[in-house]
């Protein structure tokens, strides 16, 4: 009703792709772990609210929010900066991005992607023609506060996200200039970084062992990688059938370790198979490609960047965390948008999702 009134032209299909994304997720959640689906399901509830109201708060015009790119990127930093914080920064499995305020436990991480978009959308579209011409001067805002966000990130050692803000970053530069030379110039200084952050970060050098060979130390650090592994063959192609896949020993404890986080793509394609994990990625594909579709039909610069961001950064998370669990990246522990259990991923794709609808809203409509 919300959605009806605020945005009526708004892309019909991507909030419905959303609630079906949503509601996999949860069932998924409640045959793992009903206390979990229970609290998923108030996240969803809290996300749908914000989404709502964002929605009424930018219906008139959302382009409003580029006159503060530099509060959105500066804001971006600071929020980054929360989980290094003593007192309240908390370290889960090795990486410290959470913060915890009395009963309130969130990853700022989710919310900070999407104050760094909103920056570089306003940011590349008034520098756009003199960052194509290639002047070096242009580049120094962009890159104090990106190299500043990565800092952060790494010291931090959430390097999942620092990967998921450098490719968005590296998008965004190349959908406003149009240079290819600027993602390749990207690309070789992310090789050099990882390989300097390989020699120097445990937690980093384990990773890609482990995904180099995960059965080098099956017991230890490559246990995680392959029960999940054998999860998704025990699928095979039409799976076990949804509540019948095999998740726990004849005690109780856990096969696959972080299954509803990190893992669900591996419950999913045991229960559902190769034909419903495929699906289920289309799904994905599908909300992409209208996201996309919304970048391309808009006619300023800042709409366009901001949905081209916010789409390549939903696509960009969805790749990371599943292309982690096949082996075809190195496992870092993000979550897949609407289905992993996380109430920060969970509220701040619902922002991202009001975001592309008030694009879409305002491209249709002048249509």
């Amino acid at each position: 009703m919300v959605t009806r009134y605020a945005v009526p032209y708004a892309d019909p299909y991507l909030l419905p792709m959303v609630a079906l994304l949503s509601a996999i997720g949860v069932t998924m959640i409640y045959r793992l772990n009903p206390d979990d689906a229970f609290r998923q399901s108030l996240w969803i509830v809290l996300g749908v609210l914000l989404f709502a109201l964002t929605l009424l708060t930018l219906r008139r015009d959302y382009r409003i929010v580029e006159r503060y790119k530099y509060l959105f990127g500066l804001g971006a930093l600071v929020v980054l900066a929360l989980p290094a914080l003593p007192g309240i920064g908390q370290t889960i499995n090795g990486a410290r991005l959470w913060v915890k305020i009395g009963p309130l436990q969130f990853q700022p991480g989710e919310l900070a992607k999407i104050m760094l978009i909103v920056f570089l959308a306003g940011y590349l579209r008034d520098k756009r023609e003199v960052l194509a011409q290639g002047r070096l001067k242009d580049f120094g805002p962009l890159l104090v506060i990106w190299g500043a966000s990565m800092l952060v990130l790494v010291q931090t050692n959430d390097l999942g996200s620092a990967l998921l803000h450098f490719g968005i970053f590296l998008a965004m530069v190349y959908v406003a200039t149009g240079r290819v030379s600027y993602a390749a110039a990207g690309l070789v200084l992310f090789v050099i970084g990882a390989a300097a952050i390989y020699t120097v970060v445990p937690r980093v050098e384990s990773r890609v062992s482990v995904w180099l060979d995960p059965w080098a130390d099956a017991d230890g650090t490559g246990y995680q990688s392959i029960q999940s592994l054998f999860s998704i063959g025990n699928g095979g192609f039409g799976g076990t059938g949804l509540g019948r896949g095999t998740f726990t020993t004849t005690d109780g404890n856990a096969i696959i370790p972080f299954l509803n986080t990190d893992f669900i793509y591996s419950a999913i394609a045991q229960e559902l198979g190769l034909v419903g994990s495929a699906a289920l990625l289309l799904v994905f594909m599908l909300f992409v490609a209208r996201g996309m579709r919304v970048a391309l039909m808009v006619d300023d610069g800042f709409s366009k960047l901001l949905a081209a961001g916010l789409t390549f950064g939903f696509a960009l998370q969805s790749f990371i965390i599943v292309g982690g669990v096949l082996r075809v990246i190195p496992l870092t522990g993000i979550t897949l948008p609407f289905v992993s259990y996380g109430g920060s991923s969970v509220v701040a794709n619902f922002v991202l999702l009001a975001g592309l609808m008030l694009v879409s809203n305002r491209a249709n409509a002048r249509a």
